[in-house]
């Protein structure tokens, strides 16, 4: 992995008394990675990450870890509303949904699992917290999206692939979702506010499918995840 330092001004300090036990992971979203590396480190946008691997595997240092970056903006996460404060946040190069969505590069996903061990080397991140940026804010993001290869990064040790499991009914199913982490308001149906959440959560582990819809294999999954945190 090469690591090169390229300080961003957009940070501020952690809470004293904080742990850092969550990892989200983003694409940049712009149509290059010069641009996406200027926002980063313009003073305007007043956003940041900790870390920035362009398509090449090349890995640019943006904020020290023990620094507060701004890379989750509004999101929550099992009830917390701080991710920033608790997390590390990783930007991935890829024009996104928005430029030209596509897969993201070997170099790319190598230097990515390399990176990811040692941060969980360094901080208690369990595997239920290696998150995307939609799984905290899915009513705004869909980054990294259901291009992103979660299953190579747990078969690499770095967070949660769902085993098999009995599909639950459509209400426990919700239940089951608001218990992994996702925010759903209690009563929501799948038509409304809920319908985010499954989006998010099917582009993380189901992302052949990402329509929001409760059918016997989203429900399986969620199970499955819900049994392994």
């Amino acid at each position: 992995m090469r690591l090169v330092d390229h300080p961003s001004p957009n940070h501020g300090p952690r809470p004293p008394d904080g742990i850092v036990d969550m990892l989200i992971l983003h694409y940049t979203g712009m149509p290059t990675a010069a641009e996406a590396l200027a926002r980063l480190c313009s003073p305007a946008a007043e956003v940041s990450a900790h870390y920035l691997i362009d398509e090449d595997g090349t890995v640019l240092r943006l904020v020290a870890e023990e620094r507060r970056a701004w890379h989750a903006g509004i999101s929550s996460w099992a009830g917390r509303r701080d991710i920033n404060s608790a997390s590390i946040g990783i930007e991935l190069v890829n024009p996104g949904h928005e430029f030209g969505y596509r897969p993201f590069t070997a170099p790319q996903m190598a230097a990515l699992e390399t990176l990811c061990r040692d941060i969980v080397t360094r901080h208690p991140i369990p595997a239920r917290h290696v998150l995307a940026h939609s799984d905290v804010a899915p009513q705004r993001r869909s980054d990294p999206g259901e291009l992103f290869d979660w299953q190579r990064l747990a078969r690499a040790g770095i967070g949660l692939w769902p085993g098999a499991a009995a599909a639950p009914s459509a209400a426990e199913a919700l239940r089951l979702l608001a218990a992994i982490g996702y925010e759903i308001a209690p009563g929501d149906a799948p038509e409304t506010t809920a319908r985010a959440a499954i989006i998010a959560f099917q582009r993380h582990f189901r992302p052949a499918r990402c329509d929001g819809a409760l059918d016997a294999e989203t429900r399986a999954r969620i199970a499955g995840v819900a049994a392994a945190i």
